[in-house]
């Protein structure tokens, strides 16, 4: 056994979009052991939501994560109107599921295509990122947006998907269909890619469970969880689709999972026009007059897995807790697993496989008074003030 030499990635790094640490511990070629360091770019969104109107609140969570901007919003939404006892209309949902799974495509293309560039197939890389363009086209006559787009408030949506709009989304599928026939091929046939992905950061069924992993990561282990099937919302009980699972696990399992997703979200895509093709026209929301105290959790599949919002009001018009979990945060740390006894080669490809977000993953470690430099709190402290203020909560003192 040689001495264990350090080898960073990050917090500023060709593979990640944001800062964050991985110190890998090797023997020679080999990962022997990861420590993990964050708290470079936090934002403060959940105490800003307490800030902010209901409605406002949407704009915000938006910009937790850019590829899931409508994730976020899509899980506060679910919250705000389990509170409130609203239920949304159907061309409500059906919208609102167009978005999500337009947004899924574009998520999963922008992960294959990066996926491509980390092990030097840049074919892959530029094909992705050219069939994604469509997407966001897409997006943008919808919302006028090609990120973030400003759909969801609570009861509904804040504006309508007109006849001419279908007519166009539905021209888009079979092409995105064709597309993704082409990537599917690359990747599922070429040697080279089974070469560096297979057999290349695997997690077990049990990682996933002691992990608590979540979507596609966990589904390439074989692990059948899916927010869409398991606490159906939205249009996903009106429709038919499957959840797609892998057995291996391994980076090439995740990819898999990833291109077959797309095929699912074209097929409720296509059911969701045919629905409202059929009905025309209908509310695409409801009149929310007043939030009542109370409190609800909202629950998303993110292009990343489980997203979770809970939400405590008042009877003002602010939430007066605000909590997030995005899937990133408990999808990061399985690299722990799958990296330690792999090389430094397949490192990034594992950390990449899971497709990490580190702005919605970003927790404050230590909270320093600005001009003086002082210390106030470490992150122990920090947690043990939000536990006490949901205990004041609870208790009804507040």
């Amino acid at each position: 056994m040689g001495e264990k030499k350090i080898i960073p990635i990050g917090p500023y790094h060709p593979l990640q979009e944001e800062p964050e640490l991985f110190k890998l511990y090797c023997e020679g070629e080999i990962v022997r052991d990861i420590k993990w360091e964050t708290g470079y770019n936090h934002r403060g969104i959940e105490k800003l939501s307490e800030q902010k109107t209901f409605d406002q609140v949407f704009f915000l969570v938006e910009r937790i994560c850019g590829i899931c901007s409508t994730s976020h919003p899509f899980a506060f939404a679910n919250a705000m109107e389990e509170i409130a006892g609203i239920e949304v209309p159907d061309r409500a949902k059906y919208i609102r599921t167009i978005i999500a799974e337009l947004e899924r495509i574009h998520s999963h293309l922008l992960w294959v295509g990066l996926a491509g560039h980390f092990l030097g197939y840049n074919t892959v890389f530029m094909w992705a990122w050219k069939y994604r363009e469509p997407v966001l086209d897409l997006f943008e006559m919808i919302t006028g947006n090609r990120n973030s787009y400003a759909m969801f408030k609570i009861g509904g949506v804040r504006r309508d998907i007109t006849g001419d709009q279908i007519r166009e989304i539905g021209k888009v599928m079979p092409v995105i269909k064709k597309k993704t026939d082409l990537l599917a091929g690359a990747v599922m046939d070429d040697p080279v890619i089974h070469a560096r992905t297979k057999g290349v950061g695997v997690l077990t069924r049990e990682d996933i469970a002691g992990y608590a992993a979540v979507g596609p990561t966990a589904r390439a282990s074989g692990v059948a969880i899916d927010i869409r099937r398991d606490d159906p919302y939205a249009a996903y009980p009106l429709v038919n689709w499957k959840v797609i699972t892998a057995e291996a696990g391994d980076v090439f399992a995740k990819a898999e999972v990833r291109l077959l997703e797309m095929y699912e979200s074209v097929a409720i895509i296509e059911q969701c026009l045919e629905k409202m093709k059929k009905e025309k026209e209908g509310e695409t929301g409801v009149q929310v007059r007043e939030i009542p105290e109370g409190m609800g959790t909202g629950r998303a599949e993110a292009p990343r897995g489980e997203v979770f919002h809970f939400v405590v009001t008042d009877g003002s018009n602010s939430p007066v807790r605000h909590k997030i979990r995005a899937p990133s945060y408990v999808n990061i740390a399985t690299f722990k697993k799958s990296c330690v006894g792999q090389t430094i080669a397949d490192a990034t490809i594992s950390l990449a496989a899971v497709d990490p977000c580190y702005c919605c993953t970003e927790r404050m470690a230590v909270a320093y008074d600005r001009q003086s430099g002082r210390k106030l709190y470490d992150g122990h402290e920090i947690i043990g003030i939000s536990q006490n203020k949901s205990d004041i909560i609870r208790e009804g003192n507040i």
